[in-house]
């Protein structure tokens, strides 16, 4: 269970996010603490140094470090804070090393959950050089993991070295279809509201290992497509039934030629996307 709301404005210098979590306090803090390496997502946008990042980690105690880590061997990291206040359960604040930022985390009980509040703060005439993302990605990305941590693998999530970007006119209309009717699934929640999507929104999916990035186009919509993704999935007969009953244009139907199942679909913008049994040992 999870129910996040985005990073808001509060009072002048600060910034405000919550998210409710179906875990008791003590663990909402564990999981914020000690698994941060796994609800952090990993992806091209997401790291002061992307290309370099092993590991995200969280050092416990007051004075403990919140570290983008590069190599363990020769202690090469980023200090992105200093830990202020480490209250088990209740409480957790750092000082940024990278900014002027200062953050709290809040765990409250709440029924059978915990509210995760978070609250960044500015001071005038301060500098925010990516301090606050925090405020803007834990009700997206540790309420995700929350939800999920129970039915999937305690390991690092790791993208492929091959990634797809699909545009669209209407990207968030597109995001909401594509995981509707295929059933794909985001690192946090699928963006809701109407296009057009404020500048520099990001819109990924993650399929199997793999990161399909949705931007935003300005090209014909009545445009051949040029690109026809393949997509393995585990049931193809089921997901076929789902697209089909969702109402997507079948541009090929359900056959095996060279033996494997498989079929093509177009989407509202006239993507073809094609859709093909996976096998055991596909990840």
């Amino acid at each position: 269970m999870s129910d996040g709301e985005r990073a808001v404005p509060d009072t002048a210098g600060s910034v405000s996010s919550r998210v409710e979590v179906g875990v008791d306090p003590g663990t909402a803090f564990s999981v914020f603490t000690e698994e941060l390496d796994l609800w952090w997502v990993r992806g091209p946008i997401n790291h002061h140094a992307a290309g370099r990042v092993l590991a995200m980690r969280c050092e416990p105690g007051v004075g403990g470090r919140l570290l983008e880590v590069y190599d363990d061997g020769t202690g090469d990291a980023l200090e992105l804070a200093r830990i202020t206040v480490w209250e088990p359960g209740q409480r957790l604040a750092w000082r940024s090393s990278i900014d002027d930022v200062e953050t709290e985390v809040r765990f409250t009980a709440a029924g059978t959950g915990t509210v995760v509040e978070v609250t960044a703060r500015v001071g005038a005439g301060s500098r925010d050089r990516g301090g606050t993302a925090w405020v803007r990605v834990v009700p997206d990305w540790y309420g995700t993991w929350c939800a999920r941590r129970d039915h999937e693998p305690r390991t690092v999530r790791d993208i492929a070295r091959l990634a797809l970007a699909v545009s669209y006119a209407r990207p968030a209309a597109a995001s909401r279809w594509l995981a509707d009717t295929f059933g794909f699934e985001s690192p946090g929640p699928v963006r809701h509201g109407e296009d057009p999507v404020p500048e520099h929104t990001w819109i990924e999916f993650r399929l199997g290992d793999s990161s399909l990035m949705i931007f935003k186009s300005d090209r014909d919509l009545v445009a051949a497509p040029t690109h026809v993704p393949w997509v393995y999935v585990d049931d193809v007969e089921q997901h076929f039934r789902r697209a089909a009953a969702a109402g997507a244009t079948i541009i090929e139907p359900l056959a095996s030629p060279w033996g494997l199942p498989m079929y093509t679909a177009a989407d509202p913008e006239g993507n073809h996307w094609t859709f093909a049994q996976a096998r055991p040992t596909m990840r």
